[in-house]
């Protein structure tokens, strides 16, 4: 069994100075550097956090402690990293940035040459390095640092020679959630010929994800009513998922654009196997939707982790999450939200068709999620009585809902998740499994 500590589902995370230090930053560049061995070629971009500038000095001195050369990409979605790696020949990419959590947290996340995050075991690895005080190289052994500041517009270049629509007469809004897309997704879709309104593009280091973004489509679907836009697109703080709005404000989700692309996909022999993988938070909707067109839909735990994990087993091309991580191994090694824009708004022009129609494919589930606060979520899997409310909850619904139950990777929670016909029933579910794991597991703060 793989034991980590430090790193979670999606790299290390926490709040900027406290639990992520720039202590913490130096020793996780040199333990990195030492693991790669050598003089290795490093890549860093970041978002536009005010704690990124302070993170990556210091995980570029331990980098160049331990004798790789460093090149730091300065702000950057975190799929430009992932591709750039891969480009420049580099050994490893690193992206400070905590995606489309608040402010204050902000995270290291670690890429392989190949482009794709560093599998467990590496992680692993790195944690033990971690504790080593090393060699330490002098003189001219010790790794330099460079800025590469043609890094964004290479990542654009090579976006645009994969997927360019002619998107000529088209009006979009765009939220950029003052993160890592605020420049290059207003020009990727004006190169293309759209007429664009942006928000979410003046960051001040403290506004990235603040009412904004992925994470509150709110202000978007305004401006997309007011504007009398065709569709809106909106991006998280590293620029790695994509939600959209319809010409009428209506939200769009990650589950609806992966059906739209993957149909788009398997009409064009694009879609290897005729299969999609998602994670268990995936509307039933979905599904329902894949199996009427004849496309296999696969599995996995929650986390584009485990999703790439299932692809890359597999060999399948198209996967992705109802939160708007979307991945397209044609496209990249990992989730890119601007790709999956564009990919939408491919689809959309060759079918000749709205987004409120293409997306209708999906007819959604109500679904709700609660959250309880627990003393021990690893006492889950032991708990008979949840179980027993579960396998009750199931029986009720059928082939017509069902339940989802896991505990949070990071926090002490225990996520329930109810799809069902109607509210009501998502309603009535959800509080009955959840005064159960309340009362079987204890809450410590209520939910």
């Amino acid at each position: 069994m793989i034991t980590r500590t430090l790193f979670g589902t999606d790299g290390v995370r926490g709040v900027a100075n406290d639990g992520l230090t720039p202590e913490l930053a130096l020793a996780l560049g040199r333990a990195l550097g030492a693991r790669l061995g050598g003089r290795p070629r490093v890549l860093v971009g970041r978002d536009t956090r005010l704690s990124g500038l302070m993170l990556e000095g210091a995980l570029a001195a331990g980098l160049a402690s331990a004798g790789a050369d460093v090149v730091l990409g300065g702000v950057l979605p975190t799929p430009a990293v992932a591709e750039l790696v891969v480009e420049t020949g580099a050994q490893a990419g690193v992206v400070i940035s905590a995606s489309h959590n608040p402010f204050p947290d902000n995270g290291i996340k670690l890429f392989g040459g190949d482009g794709f995050k560093l599998p467990d075991a590496d992680e692993a690895a790195i944690e033990r390095e971690m504790g080593i005080d090393g060699p330490r190289p002098t003189g001219a052994a010790i790794g330099r640092v460079e800025r590469w500041p043609e890094a964004s517009d290479r990542y654009l270049d090579h976006l645009l020679a994969r997927t360019s629509p002619d998107l000529s007469g088209l009006s979009l809004a765009l939220d950029c959630a003052h993160g890592a897309t605020f420049a290059v997704a207003p020009e990727a879709l004006r190169r293309l010929g759209a007429r664009c309104e942006v928000m979410g593009d003046a960051p001040d280091g403290v506004n990235i994800n603040a009412g904004c973004g992925s994470t509150d489509l709110g202000p978007l679907r305004r401006m997309v009513v007011e504007g009398g836009h065709d569709l809106g697109l909106a991006f998280d703080g590293d620029g790695d998922r994509v939600l959209a709005v319809d010409g009428a404000g209506r939200p769009v989700d990650g589950d609806q654009i992966l059906a739209i692309c993957a149909l788009w996909m398997r009409d064009r022999g694009l879609l290897d196997g005729d299969a999609v993988v998602t994670t268990t938070m995936t509307n039933l909707g979905f599904r329902k939707a894949m199996a009427g067109a004849g496309i296999e839909v696969r599995w996995t735990d929650v986390g584009d982790r485990y999703v790439l994990e299932e692809m890359r087993r597999g060999g399948y091309v198209l996967g992705g999450e109802q939160s708007g991580h979307l991945i397209n191994l044609r496209h990249g090694p990992t989730g890119d939200g601007l790709a999956a824009g564009l990919a939408l708004l491919q689809a959309l022009a060759d079918r000749g068709e709205p987004l409120a129609e293409a997306a209708a494919v999906v007819v959604r589930l109500p679904q709700k999620l609660v959250n309880v606060r627990v003393e021990d979520r690893s006492a889950l899997a032991e708990a008979q009585a949840v179980w027993q409310a579960v396998a009750d909850a199931e029986a009720a619904l059928g082939e017509d809902g069902r339940v989802v139950l896991r505990p949070s990777g990071t926090e002490a929670l225990v996520r329930v998740m109810v799809e069902a016909p109607t509210d009501a029933d998502c309603d009535r579910w959800c509080a009955t499994i959840a005064a159960v794991v309340e009362s079987s597991l204890g809450s410590p703060g209520g939910r």
